[in-house]
């Protein structure tokens, strides 16, 4: 997606009522174009050989015949350049946990506004990782009780990162754009984007999504 161009959107939900109606709105929002609409995830696979058509697919999880969580990890083996953004009504921490794993960019609750469906998706396009904010605080909440996994990989100390950085991270995690970074935080905008830069070479990723799957799979936060 070039700068000033329509993000594009495909949508894979199979309930008929929430499809059109998700459909309509994101026909008339600014900045976006829905380049496609699916009932099920199968029919988006089946065109998985051609050059990706959209920036962003806004997959449900319980789906026809194939789950939106599998689709989800096919479709990154092939376009991961492609983001996926959860919209469910599926709360369970396991089942966020097993959809960010799987490779998703961002989780957004069916029962969202229209104005922070619309603030989320801009974020994942900036290359943020859009959590709802009750998603958010589910996750944290299964991190600060969940055992340590079993080769879980390095401890944040590992990896180098500072108590700023893991602030900053922490902050991605709840899905915080880098001004709310900064307002929680206390410090400029300059600098959160010092500590994003940092943690990203730390952690050798390119994205706000790839920073938050590390750092839940890794419980870094």
């Amino acid at each position: 997606m070039g700068e000033g161009e329509p993000l594009r959107v495909i949508l894979v939900e199979d309930n008929p009522r929430y499809r059109e109606g998700l459909a309509t709105f994101l026909r008339h929002a600014p900045g976006f174009e829905l380049v496609a609409v699916h009932p099920a995830a199968d029919s988006l696979l089946a065109e998985i050989e051609r050059a990706p058509a959209a920036d962003l697919v806004l997959m449900d999880i319980e789906l026809p015949r194939l789950s939106g969580i599998e689709a989800t990890r096919r479709l990154k083996a092939h376009w991961p350049e492609v983001k996926v953004v959860m919209i469910t009504v599926f709360e369970e921490p396991t089942v966020i946990l097993e959809a960010i794993t799987a490779g998703a960019d961002g989780y957004l609750l069916k029962r969202s506004s229209a104005r922070e469906l619309i603030a989320q998706l801009e974020l994942v396009a900036r290359g943020g990782a859009p959590l709802t904010a009750g998603v958010a605080s589910t996750v944290l909440e299964l991190l600060r009780h969940a055992p340590p996994a079993q080769g879980a990989g390095p401890a944040p100390e590992r990896f180098g990162l500072t108590e700023r950085e893991q602030e900053t991270l922490r902050g991605l995690v709840d899905g915080l754009s880098y001004q709310g970074v900064a307002d929680r935080l206390g410090i400029s905008l300059h600098t959160v984007r010092h500590h994003v830069r940092s943690v990203y070479r730390k952690l050798q990723v390119n994205t706000s999504a790839e920073a938050v799957r590390i750092a839940i799979r890794r419980r870094l936060i």
